[in-house]
């Protein structure tokens, strides 16, 4: 019997293969997989061919470690049931629905200690969004929004539409969102936006500042557009002693900003977030497991499944990523079907 595993054989190339599965050692299971979420994000740089140059792949996912080099596997949102156990396995986790950080592939061996059991309070394809939920409540926990904050989140991805949804949860004064597509801007109304503007738009400035209270710019902002022009915008909308939280990853793009006269006397603080790590001053409270639990719960509060607006059988897989790359003013989230 053999697997169905998508392959990135070279910059917008992708095959999917057959190849035989290995049937799970000791303290293993096998897992065949329901659906996997394909990132608009970091996985299109792969495929696109714009991973930077001696950066590994990801040395915090085992199924992912190793140098970047095509062809290989990818993705890391798959969500499937346990079929068959390795010895030692506990019964309790034969059929048992799993989500697991995987390349797309339509079955894979894991040890248990790396997969996360799915409530039934959470659906297939919620649990396909929870690598990018946990992405969001690390952008949460590295932003730190108060009570009455003016909060404006720049790029309305799947990302940013989650950390939108997620920033509704909180008692801001005002919650502003900036993404170019219309679709996109409507999306983040429905997640929870006070209002979403194009940052096109030659009025934004005067529209932020008759929303925002006070100086008229934000107290935290969000920059998730992956769009390296759009950190200056971000800059120069955040207020004086404001956050500029810096979710996008850029690859191998540099980020034009003007860090003369506004930002030199603003006193504004500008700050990276990745999920692979707890922010320093929070590692004492929070680990890894809390942050994951926590978003497995809000994974069936907010309805992620609203952002899915394609689902596509794996052996179409290389239509699904022309799609994304050629047609963002009508996709969010892509899964893949097995």
């Amino acid at each position: 019997m053999n697997r169905r595993c998508l392959i990135f054989a070279a910059p917008f190339e992708v095959e999917v293969v057959e190849e035989p599965f290995i049937r799970p050692a000791a303290g293993k299971v096998l897992v065949e997989t329901i659906c996997s979420a394909i990132s608009p994000g970091t996985e299109m740089l792969v495929y696109r061919g714009m991973w930077p140059e001696n950066v590994p792949i990801d040395e915090s996912v085992e199924a992912l470690s190793g140098e970047f080099a095509y062809p290989l596997k990818y993705g890391y949102s798959c969500v499937g049931k346990v079929i068959e156990l390795g010895e030692g396995v506990s019964p309790e986790w034969l059929n048992q629905l799993a989500f697991a950080f995987q390349p797309h592939q339509s079955h894979f061996t894991a040890s248990v200690s790396d997969l996360i059991k799915v409530p039934a309070s959470v659906s297939v394809e919620q649990a396909a969004f929870l690598p990018n939920i946990e992405t969001a409540v690390s952008f949460i926990l590295d932003g730190k929004p108060l009570i009455g904050s003016n909060v404006l989140v720049v790029g309305q991805g799947v990302v940013g539409l989650l950390t939108t949804s997620l920033l509704a949860q909180f008692p801001l004064h005002s919650l502003i969102t900036a993404d170019t597509i219309p679709f996109r801007r409507d999306k983040s109304v429905e997640m929870g936006a006070s209002v979403a503007l194009d940052p096109d738009d030659i009025n934004i400035k005067s529209e932020l500042h008759k929303i925002f209270a006070q100086n008229g710019k934000a107290d935290l902002t969000y920059e998730l557009s992956g769009n390296p022009a759009a950190l200056d915008f971000a800059v120069q909308s955040t207020g004086y002693t404001g956050r500029v939280i810096i979710g996008s990853w850029y690859g191998e793009k540099k980020a034009p900003i003007d860090l003369g006269g506004y930002f030199h006397r603003s006193k504004m603080t500008i700050c990276s977030s990745q999920v692979s790590r707890i922010t320093p001053d929070l590692s004492g409270l929070w680990t890894k497991e809390r942050r994951m639990s926590l978003a497995l719960m809000m994974s069936s509060r907010i309805k992620p499944e609203r952002l899915i607006t394609h689902r596509i059988p794996i052996e179409q897989a290389e239509n699904a990523y022309q799609l994304i790359d050629r047609h963002n003013d009508s996709t969010i989230q892509v899964i893949l079907t097995y």
